[in-house]
């Protein structure tokens, strides 16, 4: 049976938020192929977010802050960390296969322990490492043995690999500014991360791109991309809201099966919908980044149990007679 976490998230919920995530991913690549214009789908993806949030806020389902300016400067680590992010996932998608995003981004875990050891002191144990070991032999395969591979690409991938890694730390960092509302971070996270895209949507030349598009073939050129725009903000704004709230870890289990599926959903979506070749070194390198997940599961869930200290409890009524002689021997 699958139970609820602090937040009322079941764990069969929070799986199906993760292939919820992948579908994202694969209309994000459909969108991008229509037109590349990273910056401007996620402004929209944004905007559609802040004003489901305000739509939340008027009908009283949750209440939104009014934004402060010094909570807003406290938060420019997280919001720059969540922009560069964002921008980094979604260029990625622009220049490698969605099968082949699996194997860019790679790198998340063995960052995760770097950052984890050099930001919070956290040292890991052998086996864990041996897993960042398998993650990275499995990067390095699928990279290597690529001949078409974009190399900006898998630049974009380490990147957002390491962004990723940094986000976690960054948001329970970024909480006591928002007095541990983990639903006032997720509205600021949105609100002031649109503002911070929309300067970059002018700088990139995306603007103008879209202006000529316009005055050449009319609105109707862009309904594709608005359409795949509109379903994946409505996504991520579902997507942030429950990243935000599930700020308490679930359990390895729910962790390993997630990654597992997300991995081989991706990979499959990858072939059926965009016709992407899985050679045998991108096959080698997926299932070794899953591997290495799978086993840095195992082994945080081994320690977790080994700093469990187990309770004893009686089993009969001789044994709680037993212990309640031993008490009054103690006692004495």
């Amino acid at each position: 049976m699958s139970t609820p976490n602090r937040y009322g998230l079941t764990e069969r919920q929070q799986v199906l938020g993760v292939v919820t995530a992948l579908v994202m991913v694969s209309v994000n690549k459909w969108a991008l192929n229509t037109m590349e214009l990273p910056w401007l789908l996620l402004w929209c993806q944004m905007a559609i977010a802040v004003i489901l949030l305000k739509v939340t806020d008027y009908t009283g389902f949750m209440k939104m802050p009014v934004l402060q300016k010094d909570v807003a400067k406290a938060l420019v680590p997280l919001i720059s960390i969540n922009v560069l992010g964002l921008g980094v996932n979604t260029l990625c998608l622009v220049y490698v296969d969605t099968s082949f995003y699996q194997i860019a981004r790679g790198l998340v875990l063995p960052f995760t322990v770097i950052f984890a050891y050099a930001l919070l002191g956290q040292a890991s144990s052998r086996l864990v490492l041996g897993a960042c070991f398998v993650v990275f032999c499995g990067f390095y395969t699928g990279v290597t043995s690529e001949i078409n591979v974009s190399q900006l690409g898998i630049f974009f991938g380490v990147v957002s690999s390491i962004t990723t890694s940094l986000h976690a730390i960054v948001i329970k960092k970024s909480l006591g500014a928002v007095n541990n509302s983990s639903i006032d971070l997720v509205y600021y996270n949105n609100a002031l991360s649109l503002l911070a895209t929309t300067p970059i949507f002018f700088l990139s030349g995306e603007y103008t791109e879209v202006m000529t598009r316009i005055s050449e073939e009319g609105f109707s050129a862009f309904n594709n991309f608005l359409f795949a725009a509109f379903i994946t903000g409505i996504f991520g704004f579902l997507i942030n809201l429950a990243g935000f709230l599930q700020i308490s870890k679930t359990s390895p289990t729910t962790h390993m099966v997630s990654g597992a599926v997300r991995g081989v959903l991706q990979t499959l979506l990858g072939y059926y919908a965009f016709h992407d070749v899985i050679t045998t070194g991108r096959l080698i390198g997926i299932i070794l980044i899953l591997g290495g997940g799978a086993l840095y599961t195992y082994a945080k869930d081994q320690e977790m149990k080994a700093n469990t200290k187990p309770t004893y409890i009686p089993m009969t009524q001789q044994d709680a007679d037993d212990d309640e002689d031993r008490n009054k021997v103690g006692r004495a």
